[in-house]
């Protein structure tokens, strides 16, 4: 499934993640990434449903010819919490961490 998940940019300048079709002309159930800014100053990725605040679930459909650039590589972490929240299954790593450190938001990406 994540063969086809691909990070783009779209004309409007929105950053998009999402399925690419089997014709390859549209993005299917697309998330925009958006920079949030943190308490402590810095900043953290946000994915959210393309439509959000209107739609709150990931569905809906953009034309390829929409997107000014495609990115060669989605990073694995990216293709994963975009995974987690289309199917609301969290996907394990399969093992524990017994650093005592939380690595939740690892990568600075959270989803909204």
């Amino acid at each position: 499934m994540s063969e086809n998940i691909k990070l783009v940019k779209l004309v409007s300048g929105d950053m998009v993640v999402g399925k690419i079709d089997e014709t390859g002309t549209k993005i299917i159930d697309p998330a925009a990434i958006q920079a949030m800014p943190t308490q402590q100053g810095g900043s953290q990725m946000v994915l959210l449903p393309f439509g959000y605040p209107f739609d709150q679930e990931m569905h809906g459909e953009i034309a390829m010819s929409n997107v000014l650039f495609e990115f060669k590589n989605c990073p694995e972490e990216l293709k994963t919490k975009y995974i987690e929240a289309v199917t609301n299954i969290s996907m394990s790593s399969g093992g524990l961490d017994l650093s005592g450190a939380d690595n939740s938001g690892s990568g600075g990406l959270n989803l909204v």
